[in-house]
């Protein structure tokens, strides 16, 4: 009874064509102009974020103990806020790594080990930190190298406005040398083009509660830099690594890191060491692209006052992972070792008293304390831990490990930093070998001591707390965060957003007196396709940590509904936000979908020329070869698309296409055509009309 109910309704829903054309549109425009409501927005003690990412940029700071190194900005934010000492990543790689801070997931959940996988690939339900802020009320934006690659930046779901980063010139890298002294001014370069844009944006998003995030490259290789910040340590002492030799005993896998430094014009290939005047050299270039960097900083900050923002922003200042400048003879980052794997963390809350921290902290912890920081919920999904108690009492007691790996399953490694020890396993059981590492005695990793018989027992210990996981280090006793109200998109407030949701909303399609009432999403007093858009866009989240996660698969009979709902929002997509990210939903939902059998479906033709998409279920993965022909039964075109794997393809970018044209490229005629799809064993046939 329930799925005939299901049934009627979108039938219902369906063949309201002619109020769809307009009534909808207009439904829309008002939603964008704000008929939902913003969550406490306004609330006393939500703050404006201001999320501040340096680029291969390891603890090399004056606020970190080097006062050698020029950063008064940067120890500017210091100064008012909390300095975390000892603070890690989760994976040694630029884009990892960040999308671990703007997901709260750490690299086991996210899966992705590279640079060049969209997080939406391997999570497609993760909220992003800034998703979930814009869920709240917040403006977001972004400025900058923030997701790393240009492809990946502009995350449909993260920001309220496009992504914006200084136009990429391309560079040839061994025609390139690692760094360079140029005679130009600070903003002819694109960390000076960033800050210019931040001020402008600053200036324009004042009125506004904003989340607004920078990305600048340096100190990434190349180094381009005006001279004034080479010229600051002219005169200045720099210091060569402490140890310029892998550790003695290391295992061979921990060394092989890439190299990629050794790619640039001015650097020698190969394994030749670095001579100690290229060393200084290079350390003096990266000293004077974080000066660069800083004094970038400097001026959003200094625009930060001069608006009156200062005082009611959280400010949090990161790198994304560390860095080897010559340590173990190693260049860049892809270690597991402690320069490669420790970051500067600065957070800046707004009231608190300044102060240094020693606990463990890890970089997947920024999302947590950003939304406690700012009132919001955290959701009940994100691996990292609020910070705020250590904020608040520097001198706690706190995590017991901080958790790190690089590599994939066959060959990587995985390690722990404990209060005292530096502890890794490399390879499937450690058959690539171990390291330890102790602080107290060897703060350089100068020797692994991992199999003197003296620490047989100690390392079986670090062993058991490795693969204990990252909860078992977690304080005895946090603060109990409450609950907040459901989202109202939550339809049936069990916690999460779910498949459940999206068929209450679409069992009250015209509805006279809906039930429950929160059907009704943007309060307009009717329930249409654009209620049910606005809890598709929110799909997966999810504020109670006692709540079921949402599934990312949906059984078949959900799968045609959500294709049916798919069909009404395309019927009425006047391309808003509202429909943009409810369509993407839907369609993600629907191509994560494992049917029970394998079915053709109707083509949809472009009404516009000739060219088509055929539809198709896979229940097992199969060929796929479809045969066109004309009502003659002649063979006019055929489409070998080769082994498919199970699944649906049934929306636009998966479906079978064809370009309306015959074997030899002419387009075809209108007209009435057939096609025979076959896929393994399964065998049918189909007609289409193509129009011109």
């Amino acid at each position: 009874m329930q799925q005939i109910k299901q049934s009627k309704a979108l039938s219902q829903a369906l063949s309201r064509r002619d109020f769809l054309s307009t009534s909808f549109k207009v439904g829309a425009a008002a939603f964008t102009t704000g008929l939902l409501p913003k969550l406490q927005a306004d609330a006393e003690g939500q703050y404006n974020v201001l999320f501040i990412i340096g680029d291969d940029l390891r603890p090399l700071l004056g606020c970190y103990g080097h006062p050698e190194i020029h950063t008064p900005n940067i120890d500017r934010i210091a100064d008012r806020g909390t300095l975390f000492n000892r603070a890690y990543c989760q994976y040694p790689i630029c884009s990892p790594s960040r999308i671990s801070m703007m997901t709260g997931f750490r690299t086991e959940t996210t899966e992705i080990l590279n640079n060049r996988t969209d997080l939406r690939q391997t999570v497609p339900n993760a909220i992003t930190l800034p998703q979930h802020f814009k869920t709240h009320g917040y403006h977001t934006q972004s400025l900058g190298r923030v997701f790393t690659l240009p492809r990946l930046q502009d995350d449909a779901y993260s920001w309220s406005v496009p992504s914006w980063r200084p136009i990429y010139i391309p560079y040839s890298i061994p025609d390139t040398p690692s760094w360079q002294i140029l005679d130009i001014a600070d903003d002819e370069l694109e960390d000076g083009k960033i800050a210019n844009r931040a001020v402008e944006v600053l200036q324009q998003i004042k009125d506004q509660r904003f989340f607004l995030t920078l990305g600048f490259f340096q100190p990434h290789l190349p180094h381009k830099i005006p001279r004034k910040y080479f010229e600051l340590y002219d005169d200045q002492t720099l210091n060569l690594p402490a140890s310029s030799e892998p550790p003695m005993d290391v295992p061979s896998r921990a060394t092989n890191n890439w190299n990629a430094i050794r790619a640039y014009q001015d650097l020698p290939s190969g394994t030749e060491p670095l001579s100690d005047a290229k060393t200084l050299d290079l350390i003096k270039a990266y000293a004077a692209a974080t000066s660069y960097m800083d004094a970038q900083i400097g001026q959003v900050l200094s625009q930060l006052d001069s608006l009156g923002l200062t005082e009611n922003t959280v400010i949090v200042f990161c790198g994304d992972h560390g860095y080897h400048l010559g340590d173990h003879g190693m260049w860049g980052k892809q270690t597991l070792f402690e320069v490669s794997l420790r970051s500067p963390l600065i957070i800046s809350v707004p009231g608190q008293q300044s102060n240094r921290t020693e606990v463990l902290s890890e970089l997947v912890d920024i999302y947590p304390t950003l939304c406690d920081a700012c009132q919001l919920p955290v959701p009940s999904k994100v691996e990292g831990l609020s910070l705020m108690p250590v904020i608040e009492q520097p001198a706690r007691s706190w995590k017991t490990a901080a958790f790190s790996e690089f590599g994939g399953n066959r060959n990587g490694g995985i390690s722990i930093r404990t209060e005292q020890y530096r502890y890794t396993e490399w390879g499937k059981n450690a058959e690539l070998g171990r390291e330890l590492y102790d602080y107290s005695t060897d703060p350089n990793e100068t020797v692994n001591i991992v199999d003197l018989p003296e620490n047989a027992e100690l390392g079986t210990h670090l062993s058991e707390q490795l693969h204990a996981g990252w909860r078992e280090a977690l304080p005895e006793t946090q603060e109990q965060i409450p609950v907040p109200q459901m989202l109202p998109w939550d339809i049936d407030s069990d916690g999460t957003v779910d498949i459940q949701d999206l068929i209450l909303v679409a069992n009250n399609f015209d509805v006279a007196s809906p039930e429950p009432p929160k059907v009704d999403v943007n309060k307009d007093g009717r329930v249409d396709i654009i209620d049910l858009l606005l809890v598709a866009a929110h799909f997966g989240e999810s504020v109670n940590p006692a709540a079921p996660p949402a599934s990312t698969h949906l059984r078949a009979e959900h799968a045609t509904l959500a294709d049916e709902w798919l069909t009404e929002a395309r019927f009425a997509d006047d391309g808003s936000d509202v429909f943009r990210q409810g369509i993407a939903t839907l369609e993600r939902l629907i191509d994560t979908t494992l049917p029970t059998e394998t079915v053709l479906l109707p083509n949809y033709p472009n009404p516009f020329n000739p060219e088509t998409w055929i539809p198709y279920d896979l229940a097992e993965d199969a060929d796929v070869n479809i045969d066109i022909y004309n009502l003659k039964g002649e063979s006019i075109r055929q489409l070998s698309l080769g082994l498919q794997t199970a699944g649906t393809y049934r929306i636009q970018s998966r479906a079978a296409y064809w370009d309306g044209r015959n074997a030899v490229g002419e387009p075809v005629a209108s007209g009435i055509y057939f096609y025979t799809f076959q896929a393994g064993q399964f065998r049918t046939t189909r007609q289409m009309v193509i129009l011109k």
